[in-house]
Protein backbone atom coordinates (compact mmCIF):
# COMPACT_ATOMS: atom_id res chain seq x y z
CA UNK A 1 0.00 0.00 0.00
CA UNK A 2 1.61 3.26 -1.13
CA UNK A 3 -1.03 5.58 0.32
CA UNK A 4 -2.08 6.55 3.83
CA UNK A 5 -5.62 5.70 4.78
CA UNK A 6 -7.87 6.53 7.75
CA UNK A 7 -11.02 4.58 8.56
CA UNK A 8 -13.65 5.60 11.13
CA UNK A 9 -14.76 2.58 13.13
CA UNK A 10 -16.47 4.32 16.03
CA UNK A 11 -17.64 7.69 17.39
CA UNK A 12 -19.12 8.48 13.97
CA UNK A 13 -22.55 10.03 14.50
CA UNK A 14 -22.32 9.14 18.20
CA UNK A 15 -20.34 10.15 21.26
CA UNK A 16 -19.06 6.75 22.39
CA UNK A 17 -17.06 3.89 20.86
CA UNK A 18 -14.04 5.90 19.67
CA UNK A 19 -11.88 3.93 17.23
CA UNK A 20 -9.87 5.04 14.19
CA UNK A 21 -7.71 2.82 11.98
CA UNK A 22 -4.64 4.25 10.23
CA UNK A 23 -2.94 2.29 7.43
CA UNK A 24 0.27 3.14 5.58
CA UNK A 25 2.73 1.02 3.57
CA UNK A 26 1.35 -2.18 5.03
CA UNK A 27 1.40 -0.93 8.65
CA UNK A 28 -1.72 -0.58 10.77
CA UNK A 29 -2.17 1.51 13.91
CA UNK A 30 -5.42 1.88 15.85
CA UNK A 31 -6.23 5.08 17.73
CA UNK A 32 -8.51 4.25 20.70
CA UNK A 33 -10.63 1.14 21.11
CA UNK A 34 -13.63 2.29 23.08
CA UNK A 35 -16.89 0.80 24.24
CA UNK A 36 -20.24 1.86 22.84
CA UNK A 37 -22.78 3.09 25.38
CA UNK A 38 -26.51 3.54 24.92
CA UNK A 39 -28.76 1.92 22.31
CA UNK A 40 -27.86 -1.66 21.38
CA UNK A 41 -24.48 -1.33 23.11
CA UNK A 42 -24.21 -4.99 24.17
CA UNK A 43 -24.43 -6.26 20.60
CA UNK A 44 -22.15 -3.57 19.21
CA UNK A 45 -19.46 -4.12 21.85
CA UNK A 46 -19.45 -7.88 21.24
CA UNK A 47 -19.27 -7.76 17.45
CA UNK A 48 -16.04 -8.57 15.64
CA UNK A 49 -13.46 -6.02 14.59
CA UNK A 50 -13.22 -4.79 10.99
CA UNK A 51 -9.63 -6.07 10.83
CA UNK A 52 -7.60 -8.92 12.22
CA UNK A 53 -6.35 -7.68 15.63
CA UNK A 54 -3.09 -9.54 14.99
CA UNK A 55 -2.48 -7.30 11.95
CA UNK A 56 -2.11 -4.17 14.11
CA UNK A 57 1.39 -2.93 14.78
CA UNK A 58 0.37 -0.72 17.71
CA UNK A 59 -2.49 1.05 19.47
CA UNK A 60 -2.50 4.70 20.52
CA UNK A 61 -4.75 5.50 23.48
CA UNK A 62 -5.73 9.16 23.90
CA UNK A 63 -7.03 8.74 27.47
CA UNK A 64 -8.46 6.28 29.97
CA UNK A 65 -12.22 6.80 29.69
CA UNK A 66 -14.02 3.56 28.85
CA UNK A 67 -15.59 4.97 25.66
CA UNK A 68 -11.99 5.21 24.41
CA UNK A 69 -10.33 2.22 26.13
CA UNK A 70 -13.06 -0.28 27.04
CA UNK A 71 -12.65 -2.78 24.16
CA UNK A 72 -8.86 -3.06 24.45
CA UNK A 73 -9.08 -6.34 26.42
CA UNK A 74 -11.30 -7.78 23.68
CA UNK A 75 -8.71 -6.69 21.10
CA UNK A 76 -5.96 -8.49 23.06
CA UNK A 77 -8.17 -11.53 23.59
CA UNK A 78 -8.67 -11.79 19.83
CA UNK A 79 -4.98 -11.68 18.95
CA UNK A 80 -3.44 -8.21 19.26
CA UNK A 81 0.24 -8.60 20.22
CA UNK A 82 1.62 -5.07 19.89
CA UNK A 83 2.20 -2.18 22.30
CA UNK A 84 -0.44 0.24 23.57
CA UNK A 85 1.10 3.71 23.69
CA UNK A 86 -0.24 6.36 26.06
CA UNK A 87 0.73 8.65 28.95
CA UNK A 88 1.77 7.54 32.44
CA UNK A 89 -1.38 8.87 34.22
CA UNK A 90 -3.53 7.15 31.60
CA UNK A 91 -1.88 3.82 32.38
CA UNK A 92 -2.67 4.31 36.09
CA UNK A 93 -6.27 5.33 35.44
CA UNK A 94 -6.91 2.67 32.77
CA UNK A 95 -5.70 0.01 35.21
CA UNK A 96 -8.41 1.09 37.65
CA UNK A 97 -11.17 1.61 35.08
CA UNK A 98 -10.65 -1.63 33.14
CA UNK A 99 -10.46 -3.73 36.30
CA UNK A 100 -13.64 -2.14 37.57
CA UNK A 101 -15.35 -2.60 34.19
CA UNK A 102 -14.63 -6.33 34.06
CA UNK A 103 -15.93 -6.65 37.64
CA UNK A 104 -19.19 -4.91 36.72
CA UNK A 105 -19.56 -7.02 33.58
CA UNK A 106 -19.10 -10.22 35.59
CA UNK A 107 -21.73 -9.12 38.14
CA UNK A 108 -24.21 -8.21 35.40
CA UNK A 109 -23.57 -11.48 33.53
CA UNK A 110 -24.23 -13.43 36.73
CA UNK A 111 -27.47 -11.51 37.35
CA UNK A 112 -28.68 -12.04 33.76
CA UNK A 113 -27.70 -15.70 33.85
CA UNK A 114 -29.87 -16.25 36.94
CA UNK A 115 -32.82 -14.68 35.14
CA UNK A 116 -32.13 -16.77 32.02
CA UNK A 117 -31.94 -20.02 33.99
CA UNK A 118 -35.49 -19.44 35.26
CA UNK A 119 -36.61 -19.08 31.62
CA UNK A 120 -34.64 -22.06 30.33
CA UNK A 121 -32.22 -19.80 28.44
CA UNK A 122 -28.43 -20.19 28.23
CA UNK A 123 -26.14 -18.28 30.63
CA UNK A 124 -24.67 -14.89 29.70
CA UNK A 125 -20.91 -14.54 29.39
CA UNK A 126 -19.09 -11.25 30.03
CA UNK A 127 -17.33 -9.58 27.11
CA UNK A 128 -13.90 -10.43 28.52
CA UNK A 129 -12.23 -11.74 31.67
CA UNK A 130 -9.89 -10.58 34.41
CA UNK A 131 -7.07 -12.36 32.60
CA UNK A 132 -7.80 -10.43 29.41
CA UNK A 133 -7.55 -7.17 31.37
CA UNK A 134 -4.25 -8.17 32.98
CA UNK A 135 -2.85 -9.27 29.61
CA UNK A 136 -3.86 -5.89 28.21
CA UNK A 137 -2.22 -3.91 31.00
CA UNK A 138 1.08 -5.69 30.29
CA UNK A 139 1.06 -4.16 26.80
CA UNK A 140 0.94 -0.52 27.93
CA UNK A 141 3.95 1.69 27.16
CA UNK A 142 4.10 5.32 28.25
CA UNK A 143 5.18 8.44 26.39
CA UNK A 144 5.84 11.72 28.17
CA UNK A 145 4.03 14.79 26.98
CA UNK A 146 5.77 16.62 24.11
CA UNK A 147 8.24 13.81 23.27
CA UNK A 148 8.34 12.56 19.67
CA UNK A 149 8.50 8.74 19.55
CA UNK A 150 8.55 6.24 16.69
CA UNK A 151 5.97 3.72 17.88
CA UNK A 152 6.49 1.37 14.89
CA UNK A 153 8.68 1.82 11.80
CA UNK A 154 7.26 4.66 9.71
CA UNK A 155 4.82 5.95 12.35
CA UNK A 156 5.82 8.73 14.76
CA UNK A 157 3.66 10.09 17.58
CA UNK A 158 3.76 12.98 20.03
CA UNK A 159 1.34 13.37 22.95
CA UNK A 160 0.23 16.87 24.02
CA UNK A 161 -1.88 17.82 27.06
CA UNK A 162 -5.60 17.85 26.13
CA UNK A 163 -6.85 19.41 29.39
CA UNK A 164 -9.65 16.82 29.65
CA UNK A 165 -8.74 14.39 32.44
CA UNK A 166 -5.39 13.52 34.02
CA UNK A 167 -3.16 12.11 31.29
CA UNK A 168 -5.54 12.89 28.42
CA UNK A 169 -3.72 13.67 25.20
CA UNK A 170 -3.99 15.35 21.87
CA UNK A 171 -1.93 13.08 19.63
CA UNK A 172 0.14 14.22 16.65
CA UNK A 173 0.86 11.34 14.25
CA UNK A 174 3.22 11.28 11.26
CA UNK A 175 2.57 8.54 8.69
CA UNK A 176 5.39 7.82 6.26
CA UNK A 177 4.41 6.34 2.92
CA UNK A 178 6.19 5.47 -0.32
CA UNK A 179 4.31 7.95 -2.51
CA UNK A 180 5.48 11.20 -0.91
CA UNK A 181 6.06 13.31 2.19
CA UNK A 182 4.75 12.02 5.54
CA UNK A 183 1.11 12.79 6.28
CA UNK A 184 0.47 14.46 9.62
CA UNK A 185 -2.80 13.68 11.42
CA UNK A 186 -3.76 15.30 14.72
CA UNK A 187 -6.27 13.50 16.93
CA UNK A 188 -7.85 15.87 19.43
CA UNK A 189 -8.99 13.08 21.74
CA UNK A 190 -11.41 14.77 24.12
CA UNK A 191 -10.60 18.46 24.46
CA UNK A 192 -11.08 20.25 27.77
CA UNK A 193 -12.44 23.79 28.15
CA UNK A 194 -10.24 26.88 27.96
CA UNK A 195 -11.49 28.03 31.37
CA UNK A 196 -10.04 25.08 33.30
CA UNK A 197 -10.13 24.26 37.01
CA UNK A 198 -8.57 20.83 37.60
CA UNK A 199 -6.58 20.31 34.40
CA UNK A 200 -4.25 22.56 32.45
CA UNK A 201 -5.36 24.47 29.36
CA UNK A 202 -5.38 22.31 26.17
CA UNK A 203 -2.17 22.54 24.16
CA UNK A 204 -2.30 24.57 20.95
CA UNK A 205 -1.19 22.73 17.81
CA UNK A 206 -0.66 24.65 14.57
CA UNK A 207 0.52 22.19 11.90
CA UNK A 208 -1.49 19.33 10.42
CA UNK A 209 -2.65 17.90 7.13
CA UNK A 210 -5.73 16.44 8.81
CA UNK A 211 -7.36 16.96 12.20
CA UNK A 212 -9.78 14.51 13.84
CA UNK A 213 -11.72 16.65 16.31
CA UNK A 214 -14.38 15.69 18.85
CA UNK A 215 -17.79 17.41 18.91
CA UNK A 216 -19.51 16.23 22.09
CA UNK A 217 -20.76 19.78 22.70
CA UNK A 218 -20.24 21.05 19.17
CA UNK A 219 -23.68 22.66 19.05
CA UNK A 220 -23.88 24.43 22.43
CA UNK A 221 -22.13 26.68 24.89
CA UNK A 222 -21.52 26.08 28.58
CA UNK A 223 -22.08 28.65 31.27
CA UNK A 224 -18.90 30.37 32.35
CA UNK A 225 -17.10 29.29 35.51
CA UNK A 226 -18.53 32.05 37.71
CA UNK A 227 -22.11 31.35 36.64
CA UNK A 228 -21.63 27.59 36.93
CA UNK A 229 -20.39 27.88 40.49
CA UNK A 230 -23.22 30.25 41.40
CA UNK A 231 -25.76 27.81 39.93
CA UNK A 232 -24.25 24.84 41.75
CA UNK A 233 -24.26 26.75 45.06
CA UNK A 234 -27.90 27.79 44.63
CA UNK A 235 -29.23 24.41 43.48
CA UNK A 236 -27.25 22.39 46.01
CA UNK A 237 -28.36 24.72 48.83
CA UNK A 238 -32.00 24.17 47.86
CA UNK A 239 -31.48 20.40 47.68
CA UNK A 240 -29.81 20.27 51.11
CA UNK A 241 -32.59 22.29 52.70
CA UNK A 242 -35.21 19.87 51.31
CA UNK A 243 -33.81 17.26 53.69
CA UNK A 244 -33.78 14.45 51.10
CA UNK A 245 -31.18 12.31 49.38
CA UNK A 246 -28.98 14.06 46.80
CA UNK A 247 -27.76 11.73 44.05
CA UNK A 248 -24.96 12.64 41.65
CA UNK A 249 -24.31 10.15 38.80
CA UNK A 250 -20.56 10.55 38.59
CA UNK A 251 -17.84 9.84 36.09
CA UNK A 252 -15.34 8.55 38.63
CA UNK A 253 -12.35 10.01 36.80
CA UNK A 254 -12.12 13.83 36.75
CA UNK A 255 -15.79 14.70 37.29
CA UNK A 256 -15.67 13.16 40.74
CA UNK A 257 -12.49 15.03 41.66
CA UNK A 258 -13.99 18.27 40.32
CA UNK A 259 -17.11 17.82 42.46
CA UNK A 260 -15.06 17.02 45.55
CA UNK A 261 -13.07 20.20 44.98
CA UNK A 262 -16.17 22.34 44.43
CA UNK A 263 -17.78 20.98 47.61
CA UNK A 264 -14.56 21.64 49.53
CA UNK A 265 -14.76 25.28 48.35
CA UNK A 266 -18.42 25.58 49.35
CA UNK A 267 -17.70 24.38 52.87
CA UNK A 268 -15.65 27.53 53.34
CA UNK A 269 -18.54 29.75 52.21
CA UNK A 270 -20.33 31.31 55.21
CA UNK A 271 -23.51 31.76 53.12
CA UNK A 272 -23.76 28.04 52.34
CA UNK A 273 -25.80 25.71 54.58
CA UNK A 274 -24.13 22.94 56.54
CA UNK A 275 -23.32 20.16 54.12
CA UNK A 276 -24.62 16.67 54.97
CA UNK A 277 -22.52 13.53 54.91
CA UNK A 278 -20.94 12.86 51.50
CA UNK A 279 -20.72 9.27 50.28
CA UNK A 280 -18.51 8.44 47.34
CA UNK A 281 -20.02 5.04 46.63
CA UNK A 282 -17.51 3.54 44.25
CA UNK A 283 -14.98 0.74 44.75
CA UNK A 284 -12.55 2.60 42.53
CA UNK A 285 -13.35 6.13 43.70
CA UNK A 286 -10.56 6.36 46.25
CA UNK A 287 -8.06 4.82 43.81
CA UNK A 288 -8.89 7.34 41.07
CA UNK A 289 -8.55 10.25 43.49
CA UNK A 290 -5.19 8.90 44.72
CA UNK A 291 -3.99 8.83 41.11
CA UNK A 292 -4.94 12.49 40.75
CA UNK A 293 -2.98 13.27 43.90
CA UNK A 294 0.00 11.29 42.56
CA UNK A 295 0.06 13.29 39.30
CA UNK A 296 -0.78 16.66 40.82
CA UNK A 297 2.21 18.25 39.01
CA UNK A 298 0.26 17.75 35.75
CA UNK A 299 -2.84 19.52 37.07
CA UNK A 300 -3.73 23.22 37.07
CA UNK A 301 -1.81 25.86 38.98
CA UNK A 302 -4.88 26.44 41.17
CA UNK A 303 -4.84 22.83 42.35
CA UNK A 304 -1.07 22.74 42.76
CA UNK A 305 -1.11 25.89 44.92
CA UNK A 306 -3.65 24.33 47.29
CA UNK A 307 -1.60 21.14 47.57
CA UNK A 308 1.60 23.10 48.23
CA UNK A 309 -0.22 24.90 51.04
CA UNK A 310 -0.74 21.56 52.77
CA UNK A 311 -4.44 21.10 52.00
CA UNK A 312 -6.08 18.30 50.03
CA UNK A 313 -8.27 19.83 47.28
CA UNK A 314 -10.24 16.59 46.91
CA UNK A 315 -11.27 15.97 50.53
CA UNK A 316 -14.31 17.89 51.81
CA UNK A 317 -15.33 17.39 55.45
CA UNK A 318 -17.69 14.48 56.00
CA UNK A 319 -16.48 12.49 52.97
CA UNK A 320 -16.72 8.69 53.18
CA UNK A 321 -15.62 6.21 50.53
CA UNK A 322 -17.61 2.98 50.37
CA UNK A 323 -16.34 -0.18 48.73
CA UNK A 324 -18.27 -3.20 50.01
CA UNK A 325 -21.79 -4.00 48.84
CA UNK A 326 -23.09 -3.95 52.43
CA UNK A 327 -21.72 -0.43 52.93
CA UNK A 328 -23.44 0.65 49.72
CA UNK A 329 -26.78 -0.84 50.79
CA UNK A 330 -26.52 0.85 54.19
CA UNK A 331 -26.76 4.24 52.45
CA UNK A 332 -30.42 3.39 51.71
CA UNK A 333 -31.16 3.89 55.42
CA UNK A 334 -29.57 7.36 55.51
CA UNK A 335 -31.87 10.35 55.07
CA UNK A 336 -30.23 13.64 54.08
CA UNK A 337 -26.94 12.81 52.33
CA UNK A 338 -25.01 13.46 49.15
CA UNK A 339 -24.30 10.26 47.21
CA UNK A 340 -21.82 10.22 44.34
CA UNK A 341 -21.73 6.96 42.38
CA UNK A 342 -20.99 5.64 38.91
CA UNK A 343 -21.72 5.30 36.17
CA UNK A 344 -21.95 8.88 35.01
CA UNK A 345 -24.61 8.05 32.38
CA UNK A 346 -26.52 5.73 34.75
CA UNK A 347 -25.77 2.91 32.30
CA UNK A 348 -24.75 0.58 35.13
CA UNK A 349 -22.98 0.61 38.47
CA UNK A 350 -24.25 1.52 41.91
CA UNK A 351 -26.01 4.73 40.90
CA UNK A 352 -28.70 2.58 39.26
CA UNK A 353 -29.65 1.06 42.61
CA UNK A 354 -29.65 4.44 44.37
CA UNK A 355 -31.95 5.78 41.66
CA UNK A 356 -34.24 2.78 42.05
CA UNK A 357 -34.56 3.41 45.80
CA UNK A 358 -34.98 7.19 45.61
CA UNK A 359 -36.45 8.50 42.34
CA UNK A 360 -40.01 8.00 43.61
CA UNK A 361 -39.36 10.42 46.50
CA UNK A 362 -40.26 14.06 45.82
CA UNK A 363 -37.58 15.17 48.32
CA UNK A 364 -34.85 13.45 46.28
CA UNK A 365 -32.64 15.58 44.04
CA UNK A 366 -30.54 14.24 41.15
CA UNK A 367 -27.68 16.31 39.72
CA UNK A 368 -26.47 15.49 36.19
CA UNK A 369 -22.99 16.93 35.73
CA UNK A 370 -21.90 15.26 32.49
CA UNK A 371 -23.01 14.20 29.03
CA UNK A 372 -25.82 11.62 28.82
CA UNK A 373 -25.61 9.51 25.66
CA UNK A 374 -28.73 8.62 23.70
CA UNK A 375 -30.32 5.40 24.93
CA UNK A 376 -28.88 5.53 28.47
CA UNK A 377 -30.96 5.73 31.63
CA UNK A 378 -29.44 9.13 32.35
CA UNK A 379 -30.57 10.47 28.97
CA UNK A 380 -34.12 9.20 29.53
CA UNK A 381 -34.24 11.02 32.86
CA UNK A 382 -32.86 14.24 31.40
CA UNK A 383 -35.37 13.98 28.53
CA UNK A 384 -38.20 13.88 31.05
CA UNK A 385 -39.38 10.25 31.20
CA UNK A 386 -41.65 9.93 34.24
CA UNK A 387 -41.97 6.16 34.46
CA UNK A 388 -38.96 3.90 34.11
CA UNK A 389 -38.12 0.27 34.63
CA UNK A 390 -34.96 0.14 36.72
CA UNK A 391 -33.29 -3.11 37.82
CA UNK A 392 -36.48 -5.07 37.14
CA UNK A 393 -38.88 -2.69 38.90
CA UNK A 394 -41.24 0.00 37.59
CA UNK A 395 -40.32 3.34 39.15
CA UNK A 396 -42.22 6.63 39.08
CA UNK A 397 -39.94 9.66 38.76
CA UNK A 398 -40.93 12.28 41.34
CA UNK A 399 -37.44 13.53 42.17
CA UNK A 400 -36.19 16.99 41.20
CA UNK A 401 -33.60 16.82 38.40
CA UNK A 402 -30.78 19.33 37.86
CA UNK A 403 -28.54 19.50 34.78
CA UNK A 404 -25.26 21.41 35.14
CA UNK A 405 -23.35 21.54 31.85
CA UNK A 406 -20.64 23.86 33.14
CA UNK A 407 -18.83 21.09 35.02
CA UNK A 408 -18.14 19.17 31.83
CA UNK A 409 -14.56 18.13 31.11
CA UNK A 410 -15.39 18.66 27.42
CA UNK A 411 -15.00 22.03 25.77
CA UNK A 412 -18.10 23.64 24.30
CA UNK A 413 -18.50 24.89 20.74
CA UNK A 414 -16.57 28.07 21.47
CA UNK A 415 -13.69 26.12 23.04
CA UNK A 416 -13.52 23.69 20.12
CA UNK A 417 -13.58 26.42 17.48
CA UNK A 418 -10.96 28.40 19.37
CA UNK A 419 -8.64 25.38 19.47
CA UNK A 420 -9.30 24.56 15.79
CA UNK A 421 -8.60 28.14 14.67
CA UNK A 422 -4.91 27.80 15.60
CA UNK A 423 -4.22 25.44 12.70
CA UNK A 424 -2.73 27.01 9.61
CA UNK A 425 -4.99 26.96 6.60
CA UNK A 426 -4.56 23.84 4.55
CA UNK A 427 -5.62 21.53 7.38
CA UNK A 428 -8.79 19.50 6.76
CA UNK A 429 -11.05 18.47 9.65
CA UNK A 430 -12.88 15.22 10.38
CA UNK A 431 -15.55 15.95 13.01
CA UNK A 432 -16.34 12.94 15.21
CA UNK A 433 -17.40 11.95 18.74
CA UNK A 434 -20.75 13.74 18.66
CA UNK A 435 -24.38 13.09 17.84
CA UNK A 436 -25.33 14.12 14.32
CA UNK A 437 -26.71 17.55 15.18
CA UNK A 438 -23.69 18.40 17.29
CA UNK A 439 -21.18 17.24 14.65
CA UNK A 440 -22.94 19.08 11.83
CA UNK A 441 -23.00 22.29 13.86
CA UNK A 442 -19.26 22.08 14.46
CA UNK A 443 -18.62 21.24 10.78
CA UNK A 444 -20.41 24.45 9.81
CA UNK A 445 -18.47 26.44 12.41
CA UNK A 446 -15.12 25.12 11.17
CA UNK A 447 -16.06 25.85 7.57
CA UNK A 448 -16.87 29.44 8.57
CA UNK A 449 -13.28 29.66 9.81
CA UNK A 450 -12.14 28.84 6.28
CA UNK A 451 -11.21 25.15 6.64
CA UNK A 452 -12.51 22.04 4.89
CA UNK A 453 -14.56 19.92 7.30
CA UNK A 454 -16.73 16.81 7.15
CA UNK A 455 -18.47 14.51 9.64
CA UNK A 456 -17.41 10.98 8.54
CA UNK A 457 -19.87 8.13 8.32
CA UNK A 458 -19.41 4.90 10.24
CA UNK A 459 -16.97 2.58 8.47
CA UNK A 460 -15.96 5.06 5.76
CA UNK A 461 -12.29 5.21 4.72
CA UNK A 462 -10.35 8.23 3.44
CA UNK A 463 -7.26 8.25 1.24
CA UNK A 464 -5.11 10.88 2.94
CA UNK A 465 -2.61 11.15 0.09
CA UNK A 466 -5.15 12.19 -2.54
CA UNK A 467 -7.08 15.31 -1.60
CA UNK A 468 -8.89 15.37 -4.95
CA UNK A 469 -10.53 12.02 -4.28
CA UNK A 470 -10.31 11.56 -0.56
CA UNK A 471 -13.27 9.23 0.13
CA UNK A 472 -12.72 5.53 -0.43
CA UNK A 473 -16.09 3.81 -0.55
CA UNK A 474 -15.45 0.89 1.74
CA UNK A 475 -17.53 -0.39 4.60
CA UNK A 476 -15.69 -2.80 6.91
CA UNK A 477 -17.81 -5.58 8.30
CA UNK A 478 -17.80 -4.03 11.80
CA UNK A 479 -19.36 -0.84 10.47
CA UNK A 480 -22.98 -0.65 11.56
CA UNK A 481 -25.08 -2.32 8.84
CA UNK A 482 -28.17 -0.51 7.60
CA UNK A 483 -30.53 -2.87 9.40
CA UNK A 484 -28.88 -2.16 12.74
CA UNK A 485 -28.86 1.59 12.12
CA UNK A 486 -32.59 1.28 11.35
CA UNK A 487 -33.08 -0.77 14.52
CA UNK A 488 -31.45 2.00 16.59
CA UNK A 489 -33.78 4.53 14.97
CA UNK A 490 -36.77 2.32 15.77
CA UNK A 491 -35.69 2.05 19.41
CA UNK A 492 -35.33 5.82 19.65
CA UNK A 493 -38.82 6.35 18.16
CA UNK A 494 -40.35 3.81 20.56
CA UNK A 495 -38.72 5.65 23.44
CA UNK A 496 -40.27 8.90 22.21
CA UNK A 497 -43.69 7.22 21.86
CA UNK A 498 -43.46 5.97 25.45
CA UNK A 499 -42.60 9.48 26.64
CA UNK A 500 -45.49 11.06 24.67
CA UNK A 501 -47.89 8.40 25.99
CA UNK A 502 -46.93 9.23 29.55
CA UNK A 503 -47.46 12.95 28.91
CA UNK A 504 -50.97 12.24 27.58
CA UNK A 505 -51.72 10.02 30.58
CA UNK A 506 -50.67 12.78 32.98
CA UNK A 507 -53.02 15.24 31.26
CA UNK A 508 -56.11 13.04 31.31
CA UNK A 509 -57.49 14.58 34.52
CA UNK A 510 -57.52 18.06 32.99
CA UNK A 511 -58.82 17.12 29.54
CA UNK A 512 -62.32 17.86 28.36
CA UNK A 513 -61.98 17.01 24.65
CA UNK A 514 -62.25 13.21 24.89
CA UNK A 515 -64.43 13.06 21.77
CA UNK A 516 -61.41 14.20 19.73
CA UNK A 517 -58.79 12.30 21.75
CA UNK A 518 -60.34 8.82 21.71
CA UNK A 519 -60.39 8.36 17.90
CA UNK A 520 -56.74 9.46 17.73
CA UNK A 521 -55.77 6.97 20.42
CA UNK A 522 -57.75 4.19 18.68
CA UNK A 523 -55.94 4.95 15.42
CA UNK A 524 -52.57 4.98 17.19
CA UNK A 525 -53.31 1.63 18.80
CA UNK A 526 -54.18 0.06 15.44
CA UNK A 527 -50.96 1.39 13.88
CA UNK A 528 -48.84 0.05 16.77
CA UNK A 529 -50.58 -3.33 16.58
CA UNK A 530 -49.78 -3.47 12.86
CA UNK A 531 -46.15 -2.64 13.60
CA UNK A 532 -46.03 -5.36 16.26
CA UNK A 533 -47.41 -7.97 13.86
CA UNK A 534 -44.90 -7.20 11.08
CA UNK A 535 -42.55 -10.09 10.26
Amino acid sequence: MSSARLTFLGAAGEVTGSSYLMESDGHRVLVDCGMHQGLDSDRRNAEGFAFAPSSLGAVILTHAHIDHSGRLPLLVRQGFKGDIWTTDPTIDLASVLLRDTVRLMAEEAEWRSRKNSRKGLPPVKPLYSDKDVEDTLKRFRYIRYDELTEIIPGVGARFRDAGHIAGAAIVEVWLKHASGEPVKIVFSGDIGPRDTVIERTPTIVEEADYVVIESTYGDRYHKNLEDTRAEFKSELSRAIESGGKILIPTFVVDRAQRLLYEMTRLQGDKDFPRMPRIYFDSPMGAKATQIYEKHISLLSREIQDIARGGDNPFSPEGLSYTSGVDDSRAINDVGNAIVMAGSGMCAGGRIVHHLKHNLWNANCHVFFVGYQARGTLGRRLVDGDKNLRIAGEDIAVNATLHTLGGFSAHGDKGDLLSWASNFRHGASFFVTHGEQRSSESLVNGIRELGYDAVAPGMGVSYDLTNRDSVIVHSRPKSAQPREFADRDSALAILQEIASETESIREGLNTRSNYETLLPLLESSRLILQSAKNMK
